[in-house]
């Protein structure tokens, strides 16, 4: 247990370390001139910063953890076909546009999980210089504070977090969560909205993702003792894409019951 502990702390202080060199990188480049590309479409953007981002992360991960398979968005790591052995998820700008039109409200996000099962992540607002990190078993801290559960507080009584797109077209029931509840917020970027759930600013989250657009947040939102799920029921497959939605119990079981 002790040796567990030992392993796991110096985990998230080696990881720590990476952030902070990411934060001092990506802000000093912020307002310089970026190599900036169309992926699926041309509100899906790509910039240097995000591949040079990653293709850091991999390299430490590889130096750090010899047997790590890396699931990154930019492709720099490797085919993931399973979550057997030690596997990372890495998303190294989320909310690109953010950071291309506002310097700001986007976040970086790594998770670390072994044999399919959540142990850690990191979730840093990038601007902000903030972090929530830990997982289960080590506790869920912001920057250097240990963290509590949001108070279990229904859709009707708080704020919920909802993907602009899906809400614009009217998609998955989001105009119905949106209207339950007594406001909603899009912020352009998964990490920062999780980061809005996991402090207890909103009572829930939801959009359609990718997998390195929510592991951190499964990790924390779980570790939080948050709820967190597909919208349709059906269990998370960590390698493919689903509308997930991560709350408090209550706003959670709420959500559910609008969907039916």
């Amino acid at each position: 247990m002790v040796q567990r502990e030992v392993q796991l702390a110096k985990m998230d202080q080696t990881v720590m370390s990476w952030l902070e060199t990411v934060q001092v990188n990506v802000m000093k480049r912020v307002t310089q001139k970026l190599a900036i590309e169309t992926k699926s479409n041309y509100r899906d953007l790509v910039t240097n910063i995000d591949r040079e981002t990653e293709q850091f992360y991999v390299a430490a991960i590889r130096n750090f953890d010899k047997t790590a398979k890396i699931l990154g968005e930019e492709g720099f790591g490797d085919q993931v076909k399973d979550m057997s052995g030690h596997v990372w998820l890495v998303d190294p700008i989320d909310g690109t546009m953010n950071f291309v039109k506002q310097h700001d409200e986007f976040a970086t996000m790594l998770a670390y999980f072994e044999d399919g099962v959540p142990v850690m992540a990191w979730i840093m607002n990038v601007a902000q210089n903030e972090v929530i990190h830990g997982g289960p078993e080590f506790g869920v801290y912001l920057n250097d504070e240990q963290m509590t559960p949001p108070e279990n507080t229904n859709l009707h009584e708080g704020l919920i977090t909802l993907s602009g797109a899906r809400l614009l077209y009217e998609e998955y029931g989001f105009s119905d969560i949106a209207k339950a509840a007594m406001g909603y917020r899009v912020y352009g970027s998964a990490g920062i909205s999780f980061m809005h759930v996991l402090k207890g600013q909103a009572v829930g989250y939801s959009s359609y993702m990718k997998p390195w657009d929510f592991a951190a947040g499964l990790v924390l939102s779980q570790a939080l003792g948050l709820k967190i799920g597909t919208i349709d029921g059906q269990p998370i497959n960590m390698l493919l894409s689903s509308v997930i939605l991560t709350a408090t119990e209550s706003a959670f079981d709420d959500i559910i019951e609008l969907e039916k």
